[in-house]
């Protein structure tokens, strides 16, 4: 089979939800992966984030089968040997009394929601079924109903209301707005992204999160940190809210959780918050199981060990500075922090940011565009200097092609 042969197999059985660029790959190692053909590619998408580890880096692939081969699902209707010994590294690892283990990213973000009209009703005294949580334009927090309720992308809403209701919208990086949000004593939580990262890499104002959480605690409103595609040192420190030191109430992390090897989440909170649910109030077959908890722990001693927060904090710069000097008439804006960058894209010549990634993608460098005209830039973190250098080389060269 070729690559045209994947993809109509695809087409004719798949739902038609994705639009991917037209690579099929067959394996992958670090920065690299391979397509059906051979080729070699820069992944500079890392799967949304998921894989700032690397593609399949030996140590979590080792913590992989080694447990696979022992035992991967108990539920949570029994205790395993496993589940306590990740929620007790990686409690310690982020700082929380308590950690609330899920699957998916989507899946983390409405267990905190959960948790926060829970504490709202049995700690702050809201009257039952009157909590309000605020959120952000321009969100991406899943996919799930109550989720696209907060969002403002038509494409995620259209046709699928009627939508949850208790959730209000403000601007993002407006501290105004969200002051005069919570001047009502309804609101129990505050949800939102450090960066915003399908929005297409929007790096909110320096002190933003930390004045927003000032303003959280002044009126006793939960700040909720989505720290799914951010966290896990992708932004040059551990978490994006750490740039501020700001320590969320709740902190939802997945995605680079398990080093892209399989899904993992978790929510973090205290005490206060998260004993609040009780004994089948919320859970899930697969959160917490025993494969996932020896991955989670893996993954996670990877980016301690390799210290890839500090990696890519000194190559974000590197590459930031590298791109916002190629002298392209598409080129509009160059923004990003750490590892997570975008480029926002300025059409010519009926040609836009999908033609980019076409180009690049023949060069041999692979990303996608979000929201059509912005580009983003986000490879493992595990790249080396050397190679991130040869990687900027390829996007200056498709660049060129539509000079």
């Amino acid at each position: 089979m070729n690559t045209q042969d994947y993809i109509n197999r695809e087409d004719k059985y798949g739902a038609h939800n994705y639009h991917p660029l037209p690579v099929v790959l067959e394996r992958g190692e670090g920065p690299f992966v391979w397509d059906v053909e051979g080729k070699r590619y820069f992944d500079f998408l890392s799967a949304y984030s998921a894989v700032n580890q690397g593609h399949c880096h030996p140590k979590i692939v080792k913590a992989l089968t080694d447990q696979a081969q022992k035992l991967t699902l108990t539920s949570r209707a029994f205790y395993n040997s496993v589940l306590g010994e990740y929620e007790e590294f990686i409690t310690k690892y982020f700082g929380y009394e308590k950690v609330l283990p899920m699957n998916s990213g989507a899946e983390a973000d409405e267990t905190a929601l959960k948790l926060c009209r829970k504490w709202a009703y049995k700690v702050k005294g809201i009257k039952e079924n009157q909590a309000k949580i605020i959120a952000c334009e321009g969100n991406f927090h899943g996919r799930t109903i109550s989720i696209i309720s907060m969002s403002t992308d038509p494409d995620a809403r259209n046709h699928y209301g009627p939508f949850t209701p208790g959730f209000e919208i403000i601007p993002y990086n407006d501290l105004n707005a969200l002051e005069n949000a919570l001047q009502d004593p309804s609101v129990a939580g505050f949800l939102v992204e450090p960066i915003q990262g399908e929005a297409g890499v929007y790096v909110p104002d320096a002190g933003y999160l930390s004045k927003a959480y000032d303003l959280c605690k002044s009126k006793n409103v939960l700040f909720i940190a989505d720290e799914v595609q951010t966290g896990i040192a992708r932004t040059g420190k551990l978490l994006a809210c750490d740039h501020e030191n700001v320590r969320p109430d709740i902190l939802i992390l997945g995605k680079a959780l398990s080093g892209g090897v399989l899904p993992v989440s978790a929510v973090l909170a205290d005490d206060v918050i998260m004993m609040t649910i009780k004994p089948g109030e919320h859970g899930s077959t697969f959160g917490g199981n025993p494969l996932a908890a020896k991955v989670a722990v893996a993954a996670l001693e990877v980016v301690r060990d390799e210290k890839l927060a500090e990696k890519a904090e000194k190559l974000g710069n590197i590459f930031r500075k590298e791109l916002s000097g190629i002298n392209s008439e598409m080129i509009e804006l160059v923004r990003g922090k750490g590892l997570l960058n975008a480029v926002v894209i300025r059409p010519k010549n009926g040609k836009e940011a999908w033609d980019v990634c076409l180009a690049m993608k023949e060069k041999g460098l692979i990303a996608k565009p979000t929201h059509d005209h912005i580009i983003r830039f986000a490879p493992p973190l595990i790249i080396s200097e050397a190679q991130l250098l040869e990687a900027i080389g390829l996007i200056k060269e498709a660049f060129k092609l539509f000079e």
